[in-house]
């Protein structure tokens, strides 16, 4: 058997209402209003997941994995 290194990445999305000046001030106030944590994206926020692999591994016998800790 061979081994795969496979990514897993899921998208959280939610929208906010904020009152500014322009795009850019709106968006800078949502960036630091949720590196503060008044935004937290939870389960109810998720979108999907994607799966990619980008490529495999040799296969290494379970000596070789053990000798490795």
């Amino acid at each position: 058997m061979k081994e795969f290194d496979v990514t897993i990445t899921e998208t959280l999305k939610k929208t906010v209402t904020v009152e500014a000046e322009n795009r850019e001030e709106a968006e800078q106030l949502v960036s630091d209003r949720w590196h503060n944590s008044e935004y937290i994206l939870d389960a109810e926020d998720f979108q999907g997941a994607e799966f990619s692999c980008a490529h495999s591994r040799p296969h290494r016998s379970r000596f070789e994995k053990e000798s490795e800790r």
